[in-house]
């Protein structure tokens, strides 16, 4: 029998091994990496080829939700399920239109989580329960009412999106165009134009900014983020 093959991406390494230790149980799953950045995952997704990625939203150098974007395009033969502790429509919608293949909750029974693995191998799409049903009323509404789902960063380019969350979490333009494989000047163009949509002229602004929209944790930013970056 082929097994699914799994990568575990999670900046927690109890939530990993955790994971790891519950799906060997699984006589169909094989997990075949972990990763604790969202760089690395895009990474090792290239790399790999899982079949399925179990994304946290709230990851370090790149947040789920982008290195969702980033997997589909580069290892498109992968599946990105999301597994966060965040349970908000907003990152739900995100994911869908980044193609994720759905979106489970922390809090979630394993059997949800294994059954969301073999689903998404299949094609098809899995999520919570409750944002299932959530999901379903939401529908509704748009159909019937128009109302439309705001998300949260319309205004900026994926690029920006990873620049602004490198900022927030204090790295220096020189590191983040070594991160990026860009050049200093288009780090600071980058910059610029953040400052000039989002009307944000510092960079706490910008690292409140990113906290409030959940681009990074509260406990991610670190202290030299609150400082121009040289």
């Amino acid at each position: 029998m082929q097994k699914i093959t799994v990568l575990i991406a999670d900046d927690h390494t109890i939530v990993r091994r955790g994971l790891r230790s519950l799906l060997q149980t699984e006589k169909d799953i094989e997990v075949i990496g972990e990763a604790d950045t969202g760089r690395q995952a895009v990474q090792l997704a290239v790399a790999l080829k899982p079949d399925v990625v179990l994304m946290d939203i709230a990851m370090p150098m790149l947040n789920g939700l982008e290195a969702t974007r980033q997997i589909i395009r580069q290892a498109p033969s992968s599946r990105v399920l999301i597994l966060s502790s965040y349970n908000d429509d907003e990152y739900v919608h995100e994911l869908t239109e980044a193609g994720g293949a759905g979106y489970l909750l922390k809090q979630a029974d394993f059997t949800d989580v294994v059954r969301a693995i073999r689903e998404a191998k299949k094609g098809n799409a899995f999520y919570s329960p409750a944002i299932s049903r959530r999901l379903t009323d939401r529908y509704r509404e748009t159909i019937v009412g128009g109302v439309p789902v705001k998300k949260r960063t319309d205004l900026l380019t994926s690029r920006e999106i990873e620049v602004l969350q490198l900022i927030a979490e204090g790295e220096s333009n020189k590191q983040i165009a070594a991160e990026l494989g860009i050049s200093v000047k288009t780090v600071e163009r980058h910059r610029q134009r953040l400052m000039d949509k989002l009307a944000i002229h510092d960079i706490a602004g910008l690292t409140r900014y990113a906290i409030s929209k959940g681009l990074i944790e509260t406990n991610v930013a670190a202290p030299k983020s609150m400082l121009p970056a040289m």
